[in-house]
């Protein structure tokens, strides 16, 4: 079902599948978009840890007080957000995106 005129505008693909150029372009960008989105996610990461480090006791001191929690459940809380958000980021962004460069990578 291919015509001449489709299959000099697209890349064949192992077991005759094609990628046209307007699929190539839409996957690179998303693949942009997704390593962006990772790289935001690690600097998140990075200035939650800086803040815990460098205000600790004043965040301890706030939150504390407001919902009655001890330093040791802070800590913790503050433990668990940072691990689900390295999981959230390297499932929904990094993963992807890498899953992306290696399809693009096999077809060109």
């Amino acid at each position: 079902m291919h015509t001449a005129e489709h299959s000099s505008f697209s890349m064949v693909c192992p077991k005759g599948d094609t990628m046209t150029d307007s699929t190539q372009h839409t996957l690179d960008t998303l693949a942009k978009v997704l390593l962006r989105c990772w790289i935001m996610g690690f600097v998140l990461l990075f200035i939650s840890l800086g803040a815990i480090l460098l205000m600790g006791e004043t965040i301890h001191k706030l939150h504390g007080s407001m919902f009655g929690l001890s330093a040791h459940e802070l800590d913790v809380i503050f433990y668990c957000w940072m691990g689900l958000l390295k999981i959230a980021v390297l499932t929904f962004f990094f993963i992807p995106w890498l899953s992306i460069k290696m399809v693009m990578k096999k077809l060109a």
